[in-house]
């Protein structure tokens, strides 16, 4: 095992992400451990991405020709969040390729200043009907560069 493979991941600040969007918890988001299960933060990965690019115009989950499948995600966990409470979803663009986009998401506790979990999430971009990858489309490719990370 390399070095680079064993640094433990560490939490972000709200200062990391350019992008939020606020997401209620639900009741039967906890578990029975009284946290939020680990399931519904891929559930806010997909909500934060997808909401963001269908708010500013550059995706149409109805009728476009492009639609992106996820084909990886991940997610580290630091801290609990539970119900009843705000979530922040910070959102990144940390790779544009010529048809595929990696995500990259943080979860705030709404007072929290660093995440209580981080991940990514890589979208393909495909013609809707033959599902064969695309290249980006202009507004998707303009919309995810004004989240581009440093």
């Amino acid at each position: 095992m390399s070095s680079a493979a064993a640094v433990k991941p560490q939490p972000q600040p709200r200062s990391a992400y350019p992008v939020f969007r606020t997401i209620g918890t639900r009741w039967m988001d906890n578990d029975v451990y009284g946290h939020v299960n680990n399931v519904v933060y891929y559930s806010w990965f997909d909500t934060a991405v997808n909401a963001w690019l269908i708010e500013q115009g550059a995706l149409d989950i109805h009728s476009g020709e492009v639609i992106g499948l996820v084909i990886e995600t991940q997610c580290n966990y630091f801290a609990p969040l539970a119900f009843p409470q705000a979530v922040h979803a910070g959102l990144r663009v940390a790779h544009i390729g010529r048809s595929s986009v990696r995500y990259e998401v943080g979860l705030f506790a709404a007072d929290g200043e660093l995440c209580a979990a981080a991940g990514h999430f890589i979208h393909v971009y495909v013609d809707r009907a033959t599902r064969r990858p695309v290249p980006l489309p202009e507004k998707l490719k303009l919309t995810l560069e004004t989240a581009l990370c440093p």
